[in-house]
């Protein structure tokens, strides 16, 4: 990994912090009007950051795997299923964040 990867990779999750800590600790119909737009930009973004990392996680995983599995085939049994957990975690964070926005979407 680049230094520049490991910049993004930072500063993405550093954002990602960030922009959904105020929506999870705000009170309950305090938001006015005009933040419907603002709350579905949120949403849209937190989704596509959620998909994204989600799919540079599960690569990165089945990249190990794999380069693991090659460097010693004996080893696949017991690579292949740490790997499938590995993936249905990263998959299960995913999908969580995708209900968590929706239901975020359903307060406007």
């Amino acid at each position: 990994m680049t230094k520049l990867q490991k910049m993004f990779s930072v500063l993405s999750s550093f954002a990602a912090v960030i922009m959904t800590s105020g929506v999870a600790l705000a009170a309950e119909g305090v938001a006015a009007k005009g933040d419907g737009a603002f709350m579905a930009g949120a949403v849209a973004i937190g989704i596509s950051l959620a998909a994204i990392g989600g799919t540079f996680s599960q690569g990165k995983v089945g990249a190990a795997a794999l380069e693991g599995i090659s460097r010693n085939p004996s080893a696949a049994d017991k690579v292949f299923v740490p790997m499938i957990l590995g993936l249905a975690f990263i998959e299960s964070l995913v999908l969580f964040t995708w209900v968590l926005m929706f239901l975020l979407l359903g307060k406007l």
